[in-house]
């Protein structure tokens, strides 16, 4: 194998190991909506679909401030104000954003 055959396999190979990390957080932040969330908010189709991916963007920012603020005083309050939320917050916001109303995408199972 020549020297650029191997370096071809290789970085064709390092970048299918990115996307299926991607693809990780993305499914761990549907399982943490799915425990979570879908009490309130309905399946993961219908959930993610609340809000435009610029929406879901804002809602996170400053460590998910606005969403944090937006469940004051309800059932899910401990869960953002607590380490579930400090813990899980890039992986739910990586599927919702995903999944955002404007994205094209639909998740599955869910």
């Amino acid at each position: 194998m020549t020297k650029s055959t191997s370096l071809l396999l290789a970085t064709v190979i390092a970048f299918g190991m990115m996307a299926t990390t991607a693809s990780a957080d993305i499914r761990k932040g549907q399982k943490t909506y799915l425990k979570t969330c879908k009490t309130c908010h309905g399946n993961g189709t219908k959930g993610a679909a609340m809000h435009t991916q610029a929406e879901w963007e804002s809602l996170f920012a400053n460590g998910g401030e606005n969403i944090v603020k937006q469940h004051a005083g309800s059932k899910a309050e401990g869960f953002f104000t607590g380490k579930g939320f400090e813990n899980s917050a890039q992986d739910l916001r990586d599927f919702l954003f995903e999944y955002g109303n404007d994205s094209g995408n639909v998740p599955s199972c869910g």
